[in-house]
């Protein structure tokens, strides 16, 4: 089979958060099973970094993409990689720059065809390069390329062509614009219905995507279900309980080659679920890196490695930071996002100085290490569509402090003392109580060094490997190609 992943970003070539990591390992893994895997993505300035250190080639110096009344040319490049071959739109005016979305003061004011440019790429690739059997979109920056398939805006792809798949990765993204844009991408006006991309008087490239694709998926069994629903729906559940029959939830898996404590090459000391004795040498390095070596080693650290918005919770943290503390716990947050959180979260470590440490920085090499010298791991995320964190964090023996949410109550299950049970603490609800009831509930368990070194297993030996997701998505592809 032919598949065409088409993405804003992929790991290691461009990466804000979970969507990068998933679509780069899924891609490795339907090719390591034989399939002949496609990814499309933009050229960013980040990637050209990383494309410079590797083998690529230009597949076409000149192609012409229509975009409304003018017509850009953009430059084609690929470079094979784990059996995967990665396509790169360059178009220096709209990707070589310093952030994938925009900058600290906003998404990026023309987004709109900056990722219809990417789509119109895209089918310039499956048209003439790689003839894909099926196109697999990633969130709304790729909403587009199902409504130009369906809505017959693309020459080389008529209507019932190539059949399309939509992962929702987040519905909280939107791709949201005024009705001009229509016009400024190259989109016909009647477009704009409630049949089409028109939501609350704007055009929603996210709409476009749940509405025209032939399938839709999102990245947990849960969260297929939570988004139907007014709580988690965001406004949206109308437009999701309208796909209902055509929606799979199918959860993400982790890339164990990158995400394994016996094995990675970021950490102080390897350690595995048969020798835990190098848990200890990372948490006294991730404690030298937050400048908290004075600190008693013996006090638990929670770790956060997170986008830092209010959807992952990080209000909650910044409210109960002075009680893990005041319990004699250590707390070190790693993650960059909206100004107000970061200025909250900076004046924390001020604060309580030698206690909480902070870095604002989007960090693969110190994401590991959190996720190695912690003892727990904090997401009081209000939705999660999957998570990756939490999963991570069980392979490394960092225990879970959750919301129970989408697919973090698919993944997380909560400690039963009596029983032995369990790999991790939940809680419900947004309260600031529930959620330090669940933070003491660890730190109280991680005193008790024997029932810790059972929970720390439990998490060590469950296996999220991409295995069994990979053959769902293959499974659903085949049912789309059938029925085309």
């Amino acid at each position: 089979m032919k598949i065409m992943m088409l993405a804003s970003e992929a790991e290691p070539y461009a990466k804000t958060g979970g969507l990068g990591d998933v679509v780069s390992a899924l891609s490795r893994a339907l090719a390591a099973v034989g399939h002949e895997v496609a990814v499309v993505l933009p050229l960013y300035e980040a990637t050209s970094r990383v494309l410079a250190k590797r083998p690529r080639s230009i597949v076409s110096d000149d192609v012409a993409i229509p975009l409304g009344d003018e017509t850009r040319h953009v430059r084609i490049i690929r470079s094979d990689a784990d059996g995967v071959s990665w396509f790169f739109i360059e178009d220096s005016e709209y990707f070589a720059r310093p952030g994938l979305y925009g900058t600290s003061d906003g998404d990026y004011p023309d987004n709109a065809a900056r990722f219809m440019t990417l789509v119109r790429g895209a089918f310039a690739i499956a048209a003439d390069v790689f003839r894909p059997d099926i196109l697999h979109c990633h969130d709304w920056q790729t909403g587009l390329a199902p409504v130009l398939i369906k809505s017959g805006q693309d020459s080389a792809h008529p209507p019932g062509s190539l059949p399309t798949l939509f992962t929702i990765h987040n519905l909280g993204y939107d791709g949201m614009y005024e009705r001009e844009v229509l016009a400024e991408i190259g989109l016909p006006d009647e477009l704009f219905s409630v049949d089409g991309l028109e939501f609350y008087d704007k055009v929603s490239f996210l709409k476009g995507g749940l509405l025209f694709a032939d399938r839709v998926s999102t990245v947990s069994e849960a969260y297929s279900r939570e988004i139907l629903t007014p709580e988690y729906g965001l406004g949206k559940e109308g437009i999701t309980n309208l796909r209902k029959d055509d929606l799979t939830g199918i959860l993400n898996g982790v890339d164990y080659e990158r995400w394994d404590p016996s094995t990675d090459e970021l950490i102080a000391t390897k350690y595995s679920v048969d020798d835990l004795s190098g848990k200890q040498e990372c948490k006294l390095d991730l404690l030298k890196e937050f400048g908290l070596s004075d600190a008693d080693p013996s006090r638990p650290v929670l770790g956060i490695v997170s986008r830092v918005v209010w959807q992952k919770g990080l209000d909650l943290v910044v409210a109960v930071a002075p009680e893990i503390v005041k319990a004699g716990g250590l707390l070190t947050v790693l993650g960059t996002g909206e100004t107000g959180l970061e200025e909250a979260l900076k004046a924390l470590a001020k604060k309580f100085p030698g206690n909480v440490a902070v870095r604002i920085a989007h960090d693969e090499r110190l994401a590991h290490k959190v996720e190695a010298g912690a003892d727990i791991f904090v997401m009081p995320s209000r939705y999660e569509p999957c998570g990756l964190n939490q999963m991570y964090s069980l392979k490394y023996g960092t225990v879970p402090v959750v919301r129970a949410t989408g697919g973090l109550s698919d993944t997380i299950q909560p400690w039963d003392g009596e029983a032995r049970t369990g790999n991790g603490f939940r809680f419900t609800g947004e309260s600031r109580d529930a959620f330090l009831a669940a933070i003491h509930e660890a730190m109280d368990l991680n005193q008790d060094r024997d029932a810790w070194s059972v929970i720390m297993r439990n998490g060590m030996n469950e296996d999220y490997s991409w295995g069994r997701s990979a053959q769902r998505y293959v499974d659903l592809y085949e049912e789309l190609i059938q029925a085309s």
